[in-house]
């Protein structure tokens, strides 16, 4: 298990020949639930 705290920014993905499975639970704050960041490349 991961835990990620707020404000906190990170990162996740998988490659062309890697797979990845991600579950989340995640909480509300003040009517937000998840602001997403950029992209990122190879």
């Amino acid at each position: 298990m991961v835990s990620i705290a707020p404000n906190e920014k990170h990162w996740h993905g998988a490659a062309l020949t890697t797979a990845m499975t991600h579950i989340a639970i995640q909480e509300q704050l003040d009517g937000k639930v998840v602001e997403w960041m950029e992209k990122v490349s190879d």
